[in-house]
């Protein structure tokens, strides 16, 4: 008889982006591991962007339990104003779109969602949920509770519910909290910075297990607390790579998912100028393919440096079709957001990067998690922001390469399995490395840390 997980988690399909697939993925493959999964989420959340295609990545054994959230979201943009938004990442971000620096009304805003949600706008449904749950809990018993954040709140879920039913229970950091970049630029009162970090620590000291997504996160958290904190990393699902993409002639660079204005990768965008103005076949062949959210800064960027003509704007695409722009690539480009505390981050995407088996270009800290992951696999390099020459020699590299390529005979399709086997990387990538991050071999390191908890 299969044990039971409970698994709270505010982004869940339809939702899109990185944020649900982590859970997804682990719910789709923990049955096989002996572990049913019963998912409780909202059923009336604010989502960014919807993705279908992921409902159908959810197996018939797992329960899903939804239950009404309320978000002051109405009343806070009827405060500041249409389009207004509490997401840190933007409130915080380290480049403006006003010459002058952020209004009045960003300003405001930033010290509104700073100090009147806290720890985020989602901690009015912990409450309700723990009286929710603490009756459903005893009527359909599990053995182990997740929670999953951001947003950090539902960790308080986890907390109350462990506190008050003795049910083991593991919250798991898909960003860290206090540690996370954009937290020193809150404009945090006193007594609001201090409640955050007391509820951080009492997280971590009460839990029965710690899980994170990154090493150094890893370390850091293990510094800080008694209880064991593990570390399972996002990853690949193969069966979403069983397809085949043919090569299309272009020399493209692709970016899938979110592309942030502080994330602008300025030197490459130099780099691949100057190479279009001296090689008039890499300027015909050029294609750099955005895929998803792509601020509006990094298009004026790319028209600034006149490379607009070469520019295909793909728009939001759904899970299934991302991985097709990631198999037709050349180069994965992988620009990190431009912060020293970044460094701690793996973003999910990289490890789909790994899967499609095309050099990757990070761009962010040499010394970095996703710079360990990139030399471990060999599966590419990480430049800093203003090496430019390190961006030139990669870029030259995979250009000579793909040109290779096309003389050769049997020019890989973009199948899963030919892909992996002749993957374009300059480093040469390797196939054991990569498959470390494969989702099912990551839901048995999950199950046997759920069995692990379990007195």
């Amino acid at each position: 008889m299969s044990r039971r997980v409970l698994i709270i988690t505010y982004y869940w399909p339809p939702c899109g982006g990185s944020g649900v697939q982590r859970w997804v993925k682990f719910a789709k493959y923990l049955p096989a591991a002996g572990w049913q999964p019963v998912i409780y989420t909202p059923e009336n959340p604010e989502y960014q962007g919807i993705d279908h295609s992921l409902e159908g990545e959810i197996p018939p054994e797992a329960e899903i339990v939804k239950r009404p959230i309320f978000e002051p979201y109405g009343l806070y943009r009827k405060l500041m104003g249409r389009g207004s938004t509490t997401d840190m990442k933007v409130l915080t971000s380290t480049e403006d779109e006003t010459p002058g620096g952020k209004s009045w009304k960003q300003r405001l805003s930033l010290w509104v969602r700073s100090n009147l949600f806290v720890p985020d706008p989602r901690e009015g449904w912990v409450r309700p949920s723990v009286r929710f749950l603490k009756k459903y809990l005893k009527e359909h018993p599990v053995d182990v509770i997740v929670t999953t954040g951001p947003p950090q709140s539902l960790h308080l879920i986890g907390e109350r519910l462990h506190r008050l039913l003795g049910i083991p229970w593991i919250p798991d950091f898909r960003d860290p909290w206090t540690q996370m970049y954009w937290f020193k630029r809150m404009p945090f009162l006193p007594c609001v910075e201090r409640r955050h970090r007391r509820l951080e620590q009492r997280v971590l000291d009460n839990a029965s297990a710690v899980l994170t997504v990154t090493p150094l996160v890893q370390e850091a958290y293990a510094a800080q607390t008694h209880t064991p904190v593990a570390m399972i990393t996002n990853g690949y699902d193969a069966e979403d790579f069983a397809q085949a993409v043919q090569p299309d002639g272009y020399f493209n660079l692709v970016h899938t998912g979110l592309f942030p204005v502080d994330g602008n990768p300025h030197a490459l965008w130099k780099v691949l100028a100057e190479k279009c103005a001296v090689d008039p076949a890499f300027a015909a062949r050029l294609r750099i393919r955005l895929a998803g959210k792509t601020d509006r800064n990094i298009y004026a960027s790319l028209t600034a440096a006149g490379l607009d003509g070469n520019v295909v704007d793909c728009g939001y695409l759904d899970h299934r079709a991302t991985v097709r722009e990631q198999l037709g690539a050349s180069v994965l480009l992988l620009p990190l957001r431009n912060d020293p505390d970044y460094a701690l981050i793996l973003p999910g995407k990289l490890f789909e990067y790994l899967a499609a088996g095309h050099p990757v270009l990070g761009i962010g800290a040499p010394d970095g998690a996703m710079a360990r992951v990139l030399a471990d696999t060999g599966a590419g390099s990480c430049c800093a922001f203003d090496d430019e020459t390190g961006i030139r020699s990669f870029i030259d590299s995979a250009w000579t390469q793909f040109c290779s390529s096309e003389t050769a005979e049997g020019v890989p399709s973009g199948s899963f399995a030919e892909t992996r086997e002749n993957a374009l990387s300059p480093e040469g990538a390797s196939a054991a490395a990569v498959a470390q991050y494969e989702r099912k071999a990551l839901t048995q390191k999950l199950a046997e840390l759920l069995e692990s908890v379990i007195h």
